[in-house]
């Protein structure tokens, strides 16, 4: 049987890799990163800044050490496969799901829209396909374009699909909703679309950023636009808003 090798000095990651890898029976072992890697490791867990220092072997690097488990162990079912399907439920927190010849390899509940696109990467690249379809829900139009977006460098055929056609399940409800759209039709896009966030995006951006910065700043709206679009994280605008504050305040 295939194991893990647990890769990294970040004690976060490796404490948060080895209760997920525990939880789902997975054997695995920890090196250092100039240990050699034993003959029946069929995959190596470690963080993003990480994974320069790690060669040669198929590599999963995320600083969420429970999705790195979870597409561990779908990785290590094995393909290649004649196709493969992802499906995406947007939002701010979406699901993904991946399909193997009808099989549902991995599913889960990702951080933020812009973690989509570099999530499914890694994953296709470690699996070979003869053919890969993408399929993402139509809810929540504007963190949908932004996904759709940053999917249009992975492949061009992205189906739409219609959210209300889907039967949704319990447990991990963006999850099992990708699972469904995954499983579901819609019609190929012709070109990405273009993101526009509504006033109303706009002003909860604005209300998210003085939360943030605990009432010390609004950012304007034509930021909050950029936030709603994923041209800045809301950090980055706190901080040019800070900046135009401070400029406008000297003499």
């Amino acid at each position: 049987m295939k194991v893990v090798a647990l890769v990294t000095e970040d004690f976060r990651f490796f404490y948060g890799a080895v209760r997920a890898l525990k939880e789902r029976g997975q054997p695995f072992v920890s090196l250092g990163f100039n240990d050699p890697l034993p003959y029946n490791v069929g995959l190596v867990l470690t963080t993003e800044p990480e994974r320069k220092r790690v060669h040669g072997r198929k590599v999963i690097a995320s600083n969420d050490p429970e999705w790195a488990a979870k597409a561990a162990l779908a990785l290590l079912q094995g393909g290649p496969f004649k196709r493969l399907i992802v499906g995406v439920d947007p939002g701010p927190r979406p699901g993904i799901a991946i399909l193997g010849d009808g099989k549902v390899l991995f599913a889960d509940d990702l951080l933020s829209p812009e973690a989509v696109a570099p999530a499914i990467r890694d994953f296709l690249s470690l699996v070979r396909s003869d053919e890969l379809l993408l399929r993402v829900g139509d809810g929540d139009p504007t963190n949908r374009d932004r996904i759709i977006n940053a999917l249009w460098e992975v492949a061009h055929n992205i189906e739409m699909v219609d959210e209300r056609s889907t039967t949704r399940r319990t447990g991990h409800p963006d999850a099992d909703a990708a699972v469904a759209i995954a499983q579901a039709h819609g019609p190929l896009l012709p070109a990405p679309p273009r993101v526009a966030p509504t006033e109303g995006e706009v002003r909860d951006i604005q209300r998210q950023s003085r939360i943030e910065s605990q009432g010390a700043v609004t950012i304007s709206a034509s930021l909050a636009r950029k936030v709603a679009t994923g041209a800045l994280s809301l950090g980055e605008a706190i901080e040019r808003q800070r900046g135009k504050g401070r400029s406008e305040g000297d003499p």
